[in-house]
């Protein structure tokens, strides 16, 4: 180990670095009656200090993060069934005329990724189905019913774009094309 940090909360969910690797993102599970602040903190990965826990406001916990390939953002998946999409350069602002809604989590820690050339956006939902966001716009441009449970993640082939590899709640995995 050559570094540890403490958030002094409940659990970490997810952990990212941002692109130049000074900082990283994490969430946890510190949600309050009115409040989740410290639901996304951003750390200094030199010093351990962490630089902010005011970037998402709202009552819900973010159980992934993912950067998008080519542009300063970040995206958050909330247990309020959408993708809230934040600036990833301080002070890491969240986007309110920006999300991307259609699909249900209902307490599962559903995963999202970005394509390579960062024109969807795909998650999985607690009802099996992955579910194809298009970037700009943030309108659902397809759904796949994938798995019968719970699909956990979606992730695509980094090298063949065409290629995209789903997991579910029973540990099934399949890979698309």
């Amino acid at each position: 180990v050559i570094k540890a940090y403490k958030a002094a909360v409940q659990q970490t969910l997810d952990i990212m670095f941002l692109p130049e690797g000074k900082e990283f993102l994490t969430s946890t599970d510190a949600v309050s009656q009115d409040s989740a602040d410290r639901t996304i903190i951003a750390w200094d990965f030199h010093t351990a200090a962490k630089i902010s826990n005011q970037i998402f406001h709202e009552r819900y916990t973010c159980p992934a993060l993912t950067t998008h390939p080519k542009e300063s953002i970040f995206v958050a998946q909330t247990n309020g069934n959408y993708l809230a999409l934040f600036s990833s350069l301080r002070p890491y602002r969240i986007n309110k005329k920006k999300r991307y809604e259609g699909h249900k989590v209902e307490g599962f820690a559903i995963g999202c990724e970005f394509s390579p050339d960062g024109l969807l956006l795909a998650t999985g939902s607690s009802e099996g189905k992955v579910f194809f966001y298009n970037y700009h716009t943030a309108r659902i441009v397809r759904t796949l019913s994938a798995h019968r449970q719970a699909c956990m993640s979606a992730t695509f082939h980094p090298v063949l774009p065409s290629l995209l590899a789903t997991c579910d709640w029973s540990g099934e995995i399949k890979v698309w094309q």
